[in-house]
């Protein structure tokens, strides 16, 4: 599936995970679209720009990924990280080009304690966020081809994220309240990024596959991750400074 000659096109290319993908595959054929360059809402736009393309491979990192935002602007949400992907879907099936799509673990209910495999069904997303990357889900049923990469509380060096707001905070404020009823597996977007070559390069069998970073069995909290940030930067430039943090 993966050769030097093989023409990927990554949408999102400036986001966070679209940036690590851009150095993990320099050495392919990669074309590298972001808002500017097209809009994956626009299924006239995206049957023109990608059918005149023709790439081997898509890899959609194009998301509305604001939770909170996610809850105002649900319209917005639902075609972004629902609707488009059925666009993406239609036009890679014309094209018989694999099909890329991040999705979250925000698709489940997060009810069930031992975590979630591939093939589990526990859906009824708690948010809006997750009820329109669900939908995306969704319409990856008309394609064959595709691989749909569930992942977690990502972060990394090219967008905001959890890091980045704790640490700064934490040279802010003396004191910080963080939830500690929220599970995840913060995963850093260069090691999903290279999960993504190792399921490409040795041609893994289409479907699911959740990629994280492994934690505790049943993932870490807000809390505990912001703990966690605390005690690494203590070792670096501002050890007097840590905030105390509060559970909530």
């Amino acid at each position: 599936m993966l050769n030097k000659d093989t023409k990927i096109l990554i949408l999102g290319a400036k986001g966070m995970l679209g940036q690590d993908l851009v150095k993990i595959l320099a050495d392919y054929n990669l074309v590298l679209w972001d808002f500017a360059d097209i809009d994956i809402t626009d299924k006239n736009q995206l049957d023109s720009k990608i059918g005149g393309l023709k790439p081997n491979i898509i890899i959609n990192c194009a998301a509305f990924t604001n939770v909170d935002a996610c809850e105002t602007e649900v319209d917005k949400a639902t075609m972004v990280n629902g609707l488009a992907v059925g666009y993406l879907a239609d036009i890679a099936k014309q094209l018989g080009a694999t099909l890329i799509q991040i999705s979250t673990d925000y698709v489940f209910n997060g009810k069930n304690k031992k975590g979630y495999i591939e093939i589990s069904q526990e859906f009824l997303p708690l948010n809006a966020y997750g009820a329109s990357k669900l939908l995306g889900e969704k319409a990856l049923a008309k394609l064959e081809k595709y691989y749909l990469i569930r992942t977690s509380w990502l972060y990394g060096k090219n967008g905001k994220n959890f890091v980045d707001t704790i640490s700064k905070l934490g040279k802010e404020k003396n004191e910080l309240k963080v939830v500690n009823d929220q599970a995840g597996k913060p995963t850093y977007t260069v090691d999903l990024a290279r999960q993504i070559l190792y399921i490409l390069s040795n041609k893994l069998p289409f479907g699911i596959y959740h990629a994280t970073n492994e934690t505790k069995p049943d993932g870490i909290s807000w809390f505990e991750f912001a703990r966690k940030i605390f005690e690494l930067a203590s070792r670096a430039d501002y050890a007097s400074r840590t905030s105390a943090l509060i559970r909530l």
